[in-house]
């Protein structure tokens, strides 16, 4: 056979053997990318629709999508349906999920707790992501039933209007919503109101706390110091309308 015929040939059965060969199974680490972004798809599609309450879930229960941790990330993991803070303070977890575009004004918040002996943890609003230190913007509703350093207990506006019994046990879930409407902030413990604080028009924030008042912003949980641990579960707000 001519040599140029060979060639020609050779390069025909290339072709041919390419064209037969079964397409490259997908990489274990392209598989993973793909189940992420399905997850990511579901909490998002799940996130943009309330429950018959008009409730949105901002925590799916398995990953902290839609959230955002800046110092100390390891203070915060989801185990079982829960994110427990435990490990070094301060450290901050944000939501940052698609729920209106994690900017509230007027809400209706609601999570269960469950503290842990000489446990301190706290729940900011109106705040914004920051990297480390404690939210220069926004206030913090307390979450502390028997840390010993701290008077102020669960249902605390913090160092705003105080509440200095615990009303909740370490060891047992407790219901903890807080409602703000216009000037006026609400802070209920399994259903009972313990905590109203209406913001007057003349009022100033403490010097040096010029972010603490009312606004807008978002959400983010606390975690105090290496020993508390506090649980969060059912995770979820019902914006109010004007």
């Amino acid at each position: 056979m001519h040599a140029k015929s060979l060639a020609a040939m050779l390069l025909l059965f290339a072709a041919l053997a390419l064209l037969m060969t079964p397409p490259r199974a997908t990489s274990a680490a392209d598989a993973a990318a793909k189940d992420a972004a399905k997850a990511d798809d579901a909490a998002q599609a799940a996130a943009s629709k309330p429950d018959g309450d008009g409730f949105y879930s901002l925590f799916d229960g398995k990953t902290l999508n839609g959230w955002k941790v800046g110092k100390n990330p390891d203070s915060f993991k989801v185990t079982e349906g829960m994110i427990c803070v435990n490990g070094p303070g301060p450290s901050h977890l944000f939501y940052v999920g698609p729920v209106q575009n994690h900017e509230f004004k007027d809400f209706h918040f609601k999570a269960e707790v469950m503290t842990f002996p000489n446990a301190n943890s706290g729940i900011y609003f109106h705040t914004k992501y920051q990297e480390e230190g404690w939210p220069s913007k926004g206030f913090e509703a307390q979450v502390n039933n028997s840390y010993k350093s701290d008077p102020r207990k669960t249902a605390s506006l913090y160092a705003v209007k105080d509440v200095m019994q615990a009303p909740a046990k370490d060891n047992e879930w407790f219901t903890y919503e807080i409602i703000v409407k216009g000037r006026q902030i609400t802070i209920k413990i399994d259903g009972k109101p313990l905590m109203e604080y209406t913001e007057a028009d003349d009022y100033k924030p403490p010097q040096g706390h010029a972010g603490k008042k009312l606004s807008s912003g978002t959400f983010a949980l606390q975690g105090h110091d290496p020993g508390s641990k506090v649980c969060y579960r059912n995770i979820k707000v019902k914006p109010l309308g004007e």
